[in-house]
């Protein structure tokens, strides 16, 4: 039995009819860049999360560009987020020219300790960025906290939580700038790369809205210097039929999810989802030992398995130049050896959950 991690293709099968008659739409329309789709989408995404703005855009690393455009980020200017994260997260600070400030992570979710960002805040700190990692929310009181006591921005992250909850509203709630991805992988994904940022703030989204089209307020007249970041409406076509199905396919990968934690056994540690939050579970992801052993274990019995990340950032080679060394963020580079991701989708049947237990638990207790 071979276990598919995502299920891309199932997904496309289950929803065949309605996305390539939406595709098919747009080919006869010839309308590629700014289509009636994207606006049609941008609005869906409001009512979905209440957002007062949704400004789709080409990726979830061109949204954190925007916003950190919007918000005013200069060079030497500084950012404070997690040290365990997808590049994209500190890789965008960097190329704004700005320093990623890194701070430790929670063992026991993954996410940003808040615990350790005060002593992170310095005179050029002008925004906090959390990250939504493997699908849940940060404590987003507490960073809100800081961020009102030193008139600190705060943008989150979400390019793997769309969809999550925090105190039963949806992140852009708690935050400046809510960012997120629609790459296939993601728990809603397009096919090819795509992304969004949702915000409550009427002046950012106006910023964004001219930033992604090479800072233009009208043809040929730019306001700012921008970027080409336009979500093509071939993918808006896409993820509006995903989005109508999305809700039922989050509550799918929960169960998924629930499973999971009640069959692994207990020297096997899972994620803690608070009990504040909501997870999306854009990915399932343990503490293994012996995590290479375990991996070659599950790949040869047909369980597709991946690491998210085996590197923490502020060890990256690009990251040389922070001077930050081993040891300095203990927690994110243990997690770093030992995290594992199983296979998660909202397609994932009963009987190759307990393929995935079964072979974890019986290679845990020899």
């Amino acid at each position: 039995m071979k276990i598919d991690f995502a299920n891309l293709q199932l997904q496309y099968q289950l929803y065949k009819k309605e996305i390539d008659i939406n595709i098919q739409k747009v080919l006869d329309n010839s309308n590629y860049i700014m289509g009636e789709e994207v606006q049609r989408l941008e609005r869906e995404l409001e009512q979905f999360t209440q957002a007062k703005h949704a400004i789709t855009c080409s990726s979830g690393t061109d949204a954190l560009l925007l916003a950190m455009m919007a918000i005013g980020i200069q060079p030497d200017d500084e950012i404070i987020t997690t040290a365990f994260s997808f590049i994209a997260t500190a890789e965008t600070i960097a190329l704004m020219k700005a320093k990623p400030a890194f701070v430790d992570i929670e063992e026991s979710t993954f996410n940003i300790d808040i615990s350790k960002i005060e002593a992170a805040i310095t005179s050029k700190t002008k925004a906090i960025m959390p990250v939504s990692l493997y699908g849940q929310p940060s404590d987003m009181d507490e960073i809100n906290a800081i961020a009102k006591k030193y008139n600190l921005k705060v943008i989150i992250d979400g390019a793997q939580s769309f969809g999550a909850t925090y105190k039963s509203k949806a992140e852009v709630h708690h935050c400046d700038i809510f960012t997120t991805s629609f790459f296939p992988a993601k728990p809603l994904g397009c096919y090819g790369d795509g992304g969004a940022v949702l915000t409550n703030n009427d002046e950012y989204a106006k910023k964004i809205k001219m930033l992604r089209v090479h800072g233009q307020n009208k043809r040929y007249h730019h306001k700012y210097i921008g970027l080409g970041a336009r979500l093509d409406t071939i993918q808006a076509a896409v993820l509006l039929v995903k989005l109508s199905k999305y809700g039922e396919e989050v509550k799918a990968r929960q169960v998924v999810a629930k499973k999971y934690s009640e069959g692994l056994e207990n020297s096997l540690i899972a994620p803690d989802i608070k009990k504040d939050r909501t997870c999306v579970w854009a990915q399932y992801t343990i503490n293994v030992k012996n995590r290479e052993l375990v991996q070659e274990h599950l790949n040869s019995t047909g369980v597709s398995t991946a690491v998210h990340y085996p590197v923490p950032l502020h060890l990256q080679e690009c990251f040389k130049y922070l001077e930050q060394k081993e040891g300095c963020f203990p927690v994110a580079e243990k997690s770093s050896q030992k995290v594992l991701s199983l296979p998660m989708n909202a397609f994932l049947l009963s009987n190759e959950i307990d393929v995935v237990l079964y072979e974890l638990n019986s290679l845990n207790s020899a």
